[in-house]
């Protein structure tokens, strides 16, 4: 049921949602409710009941978002740092995109929601789906690695001019490459970089621990960063530049960008060229 399900009902587009589904007893098969063991082998009656009140917020999140391209599939917006993009709470991207994106005309039209997730203090792009069926084809080019996402940070210390870092993280495969922009010297921590980042996996805080597994933190990594090293009160130096697919729709490739932050340009003279 928990994959099946998936393909066939508007209101669950992904596995996580359809999972909660099952939890909360709001879907039957053939009246019984049923659960994620639940298997079906054809000619079944699945039902899938949600209460109206829950399918939108009660309270609208009143939060101004700069959206960097819309149309009727899916959307790209620009999260600032200091917002989670989903969770539990309130305030949240998820929450606000329905106050800032238009609804779409398809058929299958549904809350927009966000595809990937942003760190808290991360700044940058964010691939937002506002179809059933567009969700569903954008979390699978993410599972496919068919989406290339590309970063910037500012890194402390001696680097070399770039590479690739392969340490494990929680125990899984991980991979990240880096190559160096421009370098400045600063007073306090010797050396800044700026870095161009490429993830081939999406590990929870992969560039943030690759980097300071190099021994080259970002700066305004509170988590990450080295005693003496970090710089508080200006955020995390950690940007996601742009992102490129293919269209789930209209089948072209599509790369999208969201120029990187003021306080980048305060170091460095070159961030104006990205």
């Amino acid at each position: 049921m928990q994959e099946y399900g998936v393909s066939i009902f508007h209101a669950c587009p992904t596995k996580s949602a359809l999972k909660k589904a099952l939890k909360k007893n709001q879907i039957t098969v053939n009246g019984t409710i049923a659960s994620t063991a639940t298997f079906i082998t054809g000619g079944e009656t699945i039902e899938l009941s949600i209460p109206e009140e829950t399918l939108r917020p009660k309270k609208k999140l009143i939060f101004q978002l700069k959206v960097i391209y819309e149309d009727e599939h899916l959307a790209l917006i620009h999260k600032p740092a200091g917002i989670l993009v989903s969770g539990n709470g309130f305030m949240t991207i998820a929450n606000a995109l329905d106050q800032n994106l238009k609804q779409s005309s398809q058929p299958d039209a549904t809350l927009p929601r966000p595809i990937h997730r942003l760190d808290y203090a991360t700044t940058g792009i964010l691939l937002c789906g506002k179809t059933s069926s567009c969700i569903r084809a954008l979390s699978k080019l993410f599972q496919d690695k068919l989406v290339q996402k590309t970063y910037f940070a500012i890194a402390i210390g001696q680097m070399e001019a770039s590479g690739s870092i392969t340490t494990p993280i929680d125990g899984k495969p991980s991979k990240s490459h880096f190559k160096v922009i421009e370098s400045v010297p600063s007073e306090r921590f010797g050396t800044l970089n700026l870095v161009k980042l490429s993830p081939e996996t999406g590990r929870r805080h992969q560039l943030r621990k690759h980097l300071a597994g190099l021994g080259n933190p970002i700066l305004g990594d509170k988590d990450y960063g080295q005693e003496g090293l970090i710089l508080n009160g200006k955020g995390l130096y950690l940007h996601a530049h742009s992102i490129a697919f293919k269209h789930p729709v209209s089948k072209e490739p599509v790369t999208f960008a969201s120029p990187l932050p003021e306080k980048f340009s305060k170091i460095f003279s070159s961030q104006g060229k990205f």
